[in-house]
């Protein structure tokens, strides 16, 4: 496969993912809000700081006020990781590779586009809320034309190891934004909190349900293993990585448990590093510290595929 043709695939993908995370991302503090103890001012902020582009917001809207961040994260087209831009940018990318996607696909992220190009139109923010939950709703359904309609070759591994580490990187910001808004000491980590925050945070990642399968009671701990360290629950960090390194092994040709590329390594580092860690290690080094390094591992795997497949020079 022409590396400019995975390369496309591989961010239509990432970047469908990615608008998909960012609408949950948001919606974990729509649901904390409800509660009245947490002060919204408080808030706004932290949702910025952990994007890791504080310095962008704060040059084009200044104060972290509700609308300002609703805005940048959801509809601004001069920001690159806004649902808008995530989803121009994978339309875009579909248009370089209609003749290697299936018809049903183009037309599915088309209309993904289109939609998310109407709603931008509207200037009230509580037309926002609404919003959210049918860019999610668009994201399930490209993954689902998807997977029914490409053939499960080495392009449907690139666009399955694409959507799969962004996802891995955006369930981790998610538990790192409830840890940062109401936990924002090392020492506060694993307290008891309102079960009602708990919920809204395992709703947002369409996770409430499976976990009351696996859980008698909600906690603090209970949610971050399942999020983390559960290995059948599609969203949870662990289950992302195990997916991801299957179809890296399967595109690079190496047996399962070994690796010849340098993005298999750091990939099978990180998966090894979820199989053996506990709980209470993750606790002791601090949650917001292991999501941190957990982000930063996921990077370098990001820039070691592009640099073993895409052929592009990956910026230090």
């Amino acid at each position: 496969m022409l590396s400019r043709v995975a390369n496309s695939i591989y961010w239509i993908n990432r970047y469908v993912e990615r608008a998909e995370n960012v609408s949950r991302f948001v919606e974990v503090n729509l649901h904390l809000l409800l509660d009245s103890s947490v002060r919204t001012m408080q808030q706004w902020e932290p949702l910025v700081i952990t994007t890791g582009d504080q310095d962008i917001f704060q040059e084009r809207y200044g104060e972290a006020t509700a609308e300002n961040v609703l805005k940048f994260l959801t509809f601004d087209s001069g920001y690159a990781n806004s649902i808008r831009s995530c989803v121009k940018s994978a339309r875009e990318n579909a248009r370089s590779v209609r003749e290697i996607i299936s018809s049903e696909m183009w037309e599915q992220i088309n209309e993904f586009y289109l939609q998310v190009e109407e709603a931008s139109k509207s200037t009230n923010i509580n037309e926002f809320y609404a919003f959210y939950p049918e860019v999610k709703k668009a994201s399930h359904m490209f993954a689902g034309v998807m997977e029914a309609t490409m053939s499960h070759n080495e392009g449907w591994h690139f666009g399955r190891l694409g959507r799969f580490l962004e996802r891995a990187d955006k369930t981790a910001r998610i538990l790192d934004v409830k840890y940062f808004i109401l936990l924002p000491s090392v020492a506060a980590v694993g307290s008891p909190l309102d079960n009602l925050q708990w919920i809204a945070l395992l709703r947002s990642a369409s996770a409430y349900e499976m976990y009351c399968k696996c859980q008698q009671t909600i906690n603090p701990s209970g949610v971050v293993d399942f999020l983390v360290l559960h290995p059948e629950f599609p969203r949870s960090i662990r289950c992302c990585i195990l997916q991801a390194e299957q179809s890296l092994h399967k595109i690079s040709g190496s047996p399962g448990g070994s690796w010849r590329l340098g993005s298999e390594r750091r990939l099978g580092k990180v998966r090894s590093h979820l199989d053996y860690i506990t709980l209470e290690e993750i606790f002791e080094t601090g949650l917001h510290e292991f999501l941190d390094n957990l982000q930063d591992d996921l990077n370098h795997v990001g820039s070691a595929i592009t640099e073993n497949f895409f052929g592009l020079p990956v910026s230090a």
